[in-house]
């Protein structure tokens, strides 16, 4: 009766004071929160994609047979692996400065002397690797567990798995690099919802200016008047989703016009990074124009998992080689103009956390899509070359076990060689750490139950745990 009766609007009624979880018509809001399929040991996400991919043998991997092979051919390398197969040059060294740092004795290059304070909080697994030496599709497998477009991201995976603990902002965030430098190879297809419901994709803040369009209602909508007007839409809507053939879809779109709503007074509050004391600012390294704008992006992503937002990541560099992490020239120019960007907000990022009890339920990941060569690319100033065959990300707080080293890679940093960690493994222990077994998390697409890790086995690296 409350449904039929007044196109609707008692049982909308009703549905509110039964609480948010329930939307009219029987069906679940897509948004709510779910129950995971264990206990977690995270409840958010940060994942900082430095974009182009990091040399593995200049940041975190340390390898003193690198620096006595310096200069010499390596005997049998197949030219193929890089992407510049005629530029292929000797063994190459690092050409930073190393050293030990924490209790755990971590072996950081001096290109983040920040970072090196908290290496006692990382997890770094130094045996990944990955199917593609190309960065769109890398950058997809790293993504979405899939080198072909069209799949749903982790962030859609995870938001789909656990819906929002926040009923006025998203569960999924996306900031880009700010420095008119364009969005990573693959653009929003990276954080997109593929085949899900497209609640699930990740919203995209403008890197300047307003971040999302709209989030001040126009004049002609001022007071009561955007409220009839989303009220009305409901009420048609929520007619048609009975008959609808398409129920996830329809409901999505119905949760995505409220929750803009409601995004209208929660979002501008949760984006003004101005509202935070000085000496926070500066923790981050807001008071340093080398760094400001990656500053800020971790000053928000802290902001807004307090808030509530589920999974938030950010890119630190954009479309073209220079203008990311992707050292074809100039190793030593590009690495350090990158890592002098980001070290310190991410070393702040760290320190927030943690001493506002958010690092423990938090899991931060930096990495890349893949590594380097450990051979230079010719050039007047020489770089490295893409290598899908090994590369280093690391995870803190979030339930890992910090100051771990799990994997290693050869003597000279080209492979993987013990206890080998595909994407695909990565993806499952990143679900299992936030409660989520990669083999029940399943959508049906095209008479498959689709799945995260796809067909081919994963397993979860439980031995980062803590």
């Amino acid at each position: 009766m409350l449904q039929r009766a007044g196109g609707g609007l008692g049982m909308l009624a009703l549905a509110s004071m039964l609480g948010p979880i329930k939307s009219v018509a029987g069906n679940l809001n897509p948004l709510a929160a779910k129950v995971p399929h264990f206990k977690p040991r995270a409840k958010s996400v940060i994942w900082l994609f430095m974009n182009g991919g990091p040399s593995q043998v200049d940041t975190f991997d340390y390898k003193p047979g690198l620096v006595k092979m310096d200069g010499k051919k390596l005997e049998g390398f197949d030219n193929k692996t890089g992407f510049f197969q005629d530029q292929v040059g000797p063994l190459m060294k690092s050409p930073f400065e190393w050293a030990q740092h924490g209790q755990s004795g971590s072996w950081v290059s001096d290109l983040f002397p920040n970072m090196a304070q908290h290496v006692d909080k990382m997890a770094f697994i130094h045996s990944c690797w990955t199917q593609s030496n190309n960065h769109s599709p890398a950058l997809f497998m790293m993504n979405t567990g899939v080198t072909r477009m069209g799949y749903p991201c982790v962030g859609s995976w995870v938001t789909y798995g656990l819906g929002s603990e926040s009923e006025n902002m998203p569960s999924f965030m996306v900031m880009s690099d700010p420095l008119n430098r364009g969005l990573p190879k693959g653009n929003a297809l990276n954080w997109g919802a593929g085949f899900l419901p497209s609640v699930y994709q990740g919203t995209w803040l403008r890197p300047q200016g307003e971040p999302i369009d709209n989030l001040k209602p126009s004049p002609a909508l001022a007071g009561s008047r955007q409220r009839a007007q989303l009220d009305l839409l409901g009420k048609l809507n929520h007619r048609a989703l009975a008959d609808s053939g398409a129920k996830n879809e329809l409901a999505a779109r119905i949760e995505s016009f409220e929750l803009a709503y409601r995004m209208q007074t929660a979002a501008p509050e949760a984006f003004d990074t101005r509202r935070e004391p000085d000496h926070v600012k500066k923790l981050y390294g807001l008071d340093q124009p080398h760094c400001k704008h990656f500053a800020g992006q971790c000053l928000m992503a802290r902001r807004l998992v307090e808030r509530g937002v589920r999974f938030v990541q950010i890119y630190s560099g954009g479309m073209d080689n220079q203008m990311s992490w992707d050292c074809h020239a100039d190793l030593a120019g590009n690495h350090r103009g990158f890592a002098r960007e980001t070290d310190q907000p991410v070393a702040g990022l760290l320190a927030d956390l943690e001493q506002r009890g958010l690092l423990e339920d938090t899991l931060v990941i930096w990495g890349g899509e893949f590594g380097r060569l450990p051979v230079s690319q010719k050039g007047d100033k020489p770089g490295r070359d893409h290598n899908p065959h090994a590369f280093t990300v690391w995870l803190a707080g979030g339930g890992v076990k910090g100051g771990l080293h799990y994997g290693e890679t050869d003597d000279i940093g080209e492979k993987a060689v013990v206890d080998k960690v595909h994407v695909r493994d990565f993806h499952a222990t990143i679900l299992a750490l936030l409660g989520l077994d990669h083999e029940k998390l399943i959508f049906p697409f095209q008479g498959l139950n689709q799945k995260l890790t796809g067909v081919e086995e994963a397993r979860v690296i439980g031995e980062i745990f803590g």
